[in-house]
């Protein structure tokens, strides 16, 4: 197929000033962007009450949204006007009131009813959690309530399914103007919640999810009345022939869908020099830790919803860092298992090898739960053959435990490996949680390393093509998802209806047709969101799918060099260890374990005192290794209680940030 480049493609209204770091090789780097619009009025709207359709409240000039039929609305800031996507379902606004008893835990049946709140940030909060308070749930206090919370309020009828998907609906209202980590909300949401408190009612409860709102990165099918894009416009209103695995699972366990989460368009596929959370579809997702900077991705809207109290939990993907990154940086725990344990049939993919289906949640014991509904075996995906008779029989949520279970554990500490790249703040925090996990009775081996990693670990940043940056494409990772990608989306896209898009040519010669939107070309022909265009599709388009001997030595090298480091790091004297300890803000930490196919655990330590954004301690394991990361995963949030680190709410730093791309100072993940 002959493809038409575009060069002399209208330049679009954005101006980029560009400040270029080369930190890391395949990511942009530091961006500002100016629009010069004129302003616009906003209209004065009635707004139903969430909870009583029949009351109308007068919303007298939304600076920051309207809310109508229209699937789009201004966003007026003067002098500045902006067009952003708003969400189309018509639930009303619920206002924010700062929560009476701010002591008291998340799920207490305290606090004000909802309904008394505005959509505008209390500015006299600013700087604090409060900013955009989060409004109880009827009786029940909803902010950073753990799922078993709400189910236990579930069972004693303070709370509803239908509450608890209004109340996260409303939240979604309150910030996705600010933060767009819902790209598109499940119209069905409501109807499916009371079909849900119907079971519940008559005497049936499917499990620890039935009534629980969830959201899924939104390249991830869904067999109903969501998009399936990738946040590509090249996909819009294609039909998939069937709801992904993991989604019929939970629907199959009772939680409800509430939405789709954006993302980095093609899941960071497309270019290797772009805005992180954003696409032409669901624009620029944003984290409320700091919304001038990089959210994390590519799952960038699951991991941002769930810091927010937007969502009770998601479901990412990751072919390299892309669960564990924003996990990481918006503060919460991100759990990515071993390839082949959850299943991808019904993922947009990039490598067979490395794709994985995670999970995200507030708390490490809601991050399991979700993962027991969603694995298992499926005959779409062959890999997950490979996990029968290394699964334990009743789910993983039975190894969670307490502090108490780390006295006589014992953890390796790769230091040169991946420890001495952490930034001081960063080691100052790590270094204090590693003393208090040795009061609770662990010992800290720093005399373990991942084996030749001063070959396989990227001695500065983040690199997928390490192999040929050192020249040896025949040890780059690079190497093998180019072509995996090649294959995979060809297959992926011969099953969708409604869509003339059949293969990587076709999308490529649709980036090149719409350049303003999907920056087929560079930067400034193209989108400012994807600087270096589609240089990751067409590096992808060259190599024609082809498994040359090039491709084979590059996937036995990075696979078999990968698992031998961590395997070896592992063991110390002799003696097996718990797992190791990584730093995830350390790119090559979690990219290592994705080469290998291995899981990894993330879990919240702090904030960053400067940029706000969050950072935490990582546990690796090795192949099927997940029973031991929910041990020790959970025993480490459990030690941090009462301490100074663990999770923290965000602070909406910069609250106000409109620009695109934003400010990316941090290796992204794919």
């Amino acid at each position: 197929m002959q493809l038409r480049s575009n060069p002399h493609a209208p330049k679009v209204l954005e101006q980029v000033t560009q400040k270029r770091s080369y930190r890391r090789m395949h990511h942009f780097r530091n961006w500002g962007l100016k629009r010069e619009l004129p302003t616009k009025q906003t209209p004065q709207l009635l707004i139903n009450h969430p909870l009583d359709p029949s009351a109308p409240m007068v919303a007298p000039s939304l600076p920051l949204s309207t809310v109508d039929s229209n699937p789009r609305a201004t966003v007026t800031m003067a002098p500045l006007q902006w067009t952003l996507p708003i969400l189309g379902f018509g639930i009303g606004l619920a206002a924010a009131t700062p929560h009476p008893n701010p002591g008291s835990g998340p799920g207490t049946p305290d606090g004000p009813a909802l309904g008394s709140t505005t959509l505008f940030p209390l500015l006299e909060n600013a700087g604090t959690p409060d900013l955009f308070p989060m409004p109880a749930c009827g009786s029940f206090r909803l902010e950073e309530a753990t799922i078993a919370q709400m189910q236990s309020a579930m069972q004693k009828k303070q709370l509803t399914a239908v509450q608890l998907v209004e109340c996260y609906l409303a939240r979604t209202h309150q910030t996705n103007p600010y933060i767009n980590s819902l790209l598109e909300a499940n119209p069905d949401a409501l109807a499916i919640a009371e079909s849900l408190d119907k079971e519940r009612k008559a005497g049936k409860v499917r499990g620890p999810l039935h009534g629980i709102p969830f959201t899924v990165k939104e390249n991830i099918a869904s067999a109903d009345k969501l998009s399936t894009t990738a946040g590509s416009y090249a996909l819009l209103g294609n039909i998939v022939p069937r709801d992904a695995f993991i989604v019929k699972k939970l629907r199959e366990a009772g939680a409800v869908l509430l939405g789709k989460a954006t993302l980095s368009e093609w899941a960071d596929m497309r270019s290797n020099n772009y805005s992180e959370g954003y696409s032409a579809v669901g624009g620029q997702c944003r984290s409320a830790y700091n919304l001038t900077l990089n959210p994390g991705g590519s799952s960038s809207g699951s991991a941002v919803g769930v810091a927010a109290n937007a969502v009770a939990f998601s479901i990412g993907t990751e072919t390299d860092g892309s669960v564990i990154n924003p996990a990481m940086r918006n503060a919460i725990v991100g759990f990515k298992p071993t390839v082949g344990l959850t299943s991808r049939a019904g993922v947009v993919p990039e490598s067979e090898h490395q794709d994985s289906v995670g999970t995200f949640g507030r708390t490490v014991a809601d991050a399991v739960v979700v993962l027991d509904a969603i694995y298992g075996v499926d005959g779409r995906d062959n890999y997950t053959a490979a996990q029968k008779g290394k699964t334990p029989k009743g789910g993983y949520a039975q190894f969670l435990t307490g502090k108490g279970a780390l006295k006589g554990a014992s953890f390796g500490l790769p230091w040169k490996s991946f420890w001495n790249k952490a930034d001081p703040e960063q080691l100052r925090a790590l270094t204090a949680v590693l003393k208090v996990l040795e009061k609770q009775g662990a010992t800290i081996v720093n005399e373990t390393e991942i084996t030749d990693y001063e070959t396989i670990v990227s001695p500065d940043y983040w690199n997928w093509d390490l192999g040929t940056s050192r020249g040896f494409p025949n040890e780059s990772e690079y190497t093998v998802v180019k072509v995996d990608f090649y294959n995979n989306i060809k297959t992926y896209l011969s099953e969708l209806r409604n869509t003339n898009i059949r293969s990587l040519e076709d999308i490529v010669q649709y980036n090149y047709d719409n350049d303003g939107s999907e920056g087929g070309n560079p930067w400034p022909l193209g989108n400012p969101g994807f600087y270096s265009g589609q240089d990751g599709f067409l590096a992808s388009l060259e190599t024609k799918g082809i498994k040359d001997e090039t491709y084979w030595q590059a996937l036995g090298f990075t696979q078999g060099k990968t698992r031998k480091g961590i395997d070896d790091a592992l063991t110390y004297k002799g003696k097996k260890l718990n797992g190791l300890l990584v730093p995830p803000d350390v790119g090559q930490s979690y990219q290592v374990a994705a080469q290998a196919g291995y899981p990894v655990v993330t879990v919240p330590v702090g904030t960053h005192s400067a940029s706000g954004m969050g950072f935490g301690l990582a546990v690796m394991q090795t192949a099927w290794g997940e029973a031991e990361l929910v041990k020790w995963g959970s025993a480490i949030e459990d030690a941090l209680k009462g301490t100074s680190y663990g999770r923290t709410r965000p602070k909406w730093y910069g609250y106000l940030q409109r620009k695109i791309p934003v400010l990316n100072v941090y290796e992204g993940a794919d």
